[in-house]
């Protein structure tokens, strides 16, 4: 099993409100507040309908001459406007908890993605984990806003009303209240948690059908040329359909629950009015008393009636946050060791001593691989594609440990010397430059983005591209497109070795560095090359035999494992492996057609 694919165990709602509370202590001092405000901006609320009863009996004609209460009508005013403002002054006071722990947390999950393994990259899915942050931000602000203040304050109301209708009236009144409540709770809860299996339904089936999305825009090229517009389409609606009736589900159950709270409050609010009016005629009540019951059920049922929504959302927003911080139970593969030393070498001494390594545990991909890259010189690596060439600059990136066996710099296991350090020191052409969707200026400084603008422009002439540049009407500001798709192939590739060159590392990988290149930029790219690397540790990777033919040693593979080593002309009088790929290359290359020019921006 691989690490970065174990199963990260399924987490509750109180697991996901632990991971968020760290963020919450950060702010203790302004949640604290928030809570002040909250519970004086409830009491204020609870007071308003007892100064409104108290108008009521002034303004009862029966209890003799009408006088305006303008003290009580004062307060009544008062106790509106305070209720309203430490509302408000609560929501102030909250928002940067809010947005601050929204931040760390996206922020948090940003780092760690970055510190897992390339296996994990490699068999992510980008759409659909990108609206699983996406939800999961959202949730975060949802939770923390309505939890706070929609259930706290109303609860803390709850517990208001039922005493004041305990002190002043018969026991009945707060039980047939309570009694209302708890059933509506009961029954909220109940359906709510049913109804949660459709709402992570359609939060799978969306990020599925993002996923497929992403992937079919992104290779847009390649779906135009097998003509399967229709077939991708097909693909994408079928996770819509899985959607659409996971929705359909979800709104029917929502309108039951909807019914069912509405019916609980009714009867609750009919049977307290009526047994409040029967009190008034009786006598054991005034008119006020009616109004005050009347106005407290108002005020208690309204916010509960949302509370059911808010419960709802709750839930939604924890199964969106579940998906993102499932994202943070997913262990770092490869980690720095607790005393991990950082690398600072001018000169870099490179060893592969005895190295295994497979992807899988049932695919060993190297046998045993021995080689040294002396400080200073160029060790080239030739042989037919899937002999772990390509592997080979993985392992000295630490993207993945070696199974047995070491690689160290300098004397240094790589697993001793922290992984910041250790790429800081290596610069690599990659075979397939991917590039951002940003200006060639902002990719060639990408090597090292504290460079001024002249050792960018600097780096560009080295790479051979800066004329090309000075063509194009925007020059360095041109956007290159998604990956880089708008600049031709030899084109991305002269802007990987720029930003390489501008990086400035000691040990320098070239895999496959001109192999985008026609022959005639690949000979004044090479002639770069060589000038660039000299004096510094490189490693090359090669399929072209005439672009290596002068390093200072050969290292041919097949099948994971190192045949023959040597010097060209000694490979080439040993007449192996090397000899006949030298041999086959030159042919291909005496009966090959003209070259084609490079595909312009």
């Amino acid at each position: 099993m691989k690490p970065d694919s174990q199963p990260v165990a399924p987490r509750n709602d109180w697991q996901t409100l632990g991971t968020l509370l760290p963020y919450l202590l950060k702010y203790k001092t302004r949640v604290i507040a928030a809570m002040v405000l909250l519970i004086a901006a409830k009491v204020a609320n609870v007071g308003v309908p007892l100064v409104l009863k108290g108008i009521v009996d002034h303004l009862d004609g029966h209890k003799g001459p009408l006088v305006l209460p303008l003290a009580l009508v004062g307060a009544y005013g008062l106790l509106r406007l305070c209720s309203s403002v430490f509302g408000e002054m609560r929501d102030a006071v909250f928002a940067k908890v809010t947005q601050g722990a929204i931040r760390r947390v996206a922020l948090q999950v940003f780092d760690h993605l970055h510190a897992l393994s390339l296996r994990f990259h490699l068999e992510r899915q980008t759409g659909g984990m990108s609206r699983d942050i996406d939800r999961g931000t959202k949730g975060i602000a949802f939770l923390l806003n309505f939890t706070l203040f929609n259930i706290l304050p109303t609860l803390v109301e709850i517990f208001l009303v039922a005493g004041v209708l305990l002190k002043k009236y018969d026991w009945y009144f707060a039980a047939i209240t309570f009694g209302t409540i708890v059933i509506y709770i009961a029954f909220t809860l109940g359906v709510t948690e049913w109804r949660m299996v459709f709402r992570r339904t359609m939060n799978n089936m969306d990020s599925e059908a993002s996923t497929r999305a992403v992937d079919s825009l992104l290779n847009y090229e390649t779906v135009k040329y097998f003509g399967n517009e229709r077939w991708e389409s097909e693909r994408y609606d079928k996770s819509l359909m899985k959607w659409e009736a996971a929705a359909v589900k979800n709104q029917v159950s929502l309108s039951f629950l909807n019914a069912g709270q509405a019916g609980i409050i009714a009867i609750g609010v009919s049977a307290l009015v009526g047994l409040a009016a029967q009190e008034v005629v009786t006598g054991k009540m005034t008119l006020g008393d009616l109004v005050l019951v009347n106005a407290f059920l108002l005020q208690l049922y309204a916010p509960l009636n949302f509370l059911g929504f808010v419960y709802r959302e709750i839930k939604h927003s924890l199964a969106d946050m579940e998906k993102m911080f499932t994202l943070l139970g997913q262990n770092a593969e490869i980690k720095d060791s607790a005393d991990a030393l950082p690398l600072q070498a001018q000169r870099a001494n490179v060893r592969f001593e005895n190295v295994d390594f497979g992807y899988e545990n049932n695919r060993q991909i190297l046998h045993g691989v021995s080689f040294e890259v002396p400080a200073g010189h160029t060790v080239a690596v030739v042989g037919s594609s899937g002999a772990g060439k390509s592997t080979l600059s993985r392992l000295l990136y630490r993207f993945y440990d070696v199974s047995s066996g070491s690689i160290s710099i300098n004397g240094h296991d790589l697993r001793a010397l922290t992984q910041g350090s250790l790429r800081q020191h290596i610069g690599i052409v990659p075979q397939d430059t991917v590039l951002f969707n940003d200006t060639i200026y902002y990719n060639i400084a990408y090597g090292q983005p504290d460079a001024s603008r002249e050792e960018v422009i600097d780096a560009a002439r080295s790479a051979h591209i800066y004329d090309f540049i000075m063509s194009l009407p925007d020059g360095f500001d041109t956007m290159v497109g998604e990956r880089g798709l708008k600049l031709s192939g030899g084109e991305k590739q002269r802007v990987a070795i720029a930003r390489t060159i501008l990086k400035n590392p000691p040990i320098l990988i070239f895999d496959e560095a001109t192999s985008a290149l026609d022959s005639k930029t690949e000979r004044s790219i090479q002639a770069e090359l060589k000038e660039i690397s000299a004096n510094r540790t490189t490693l090359v990777i090669a399929h072209r035999l005439s672009t290596i033919a002068d390093a200072d040693e050969i290292l041919v593979m097949e099948a994971g494992r190192v045949v023959e080593r040597g010097h060209h002309r000694a490979l080439l009088a040993a007449n192996g492996v090397y000899a006949r790929l030298w041999s086959m290359q030159q042919h291909e290359a005496e009966h090959a057609p003209g070259d084609k020019p490079v595909d312009a921006i």
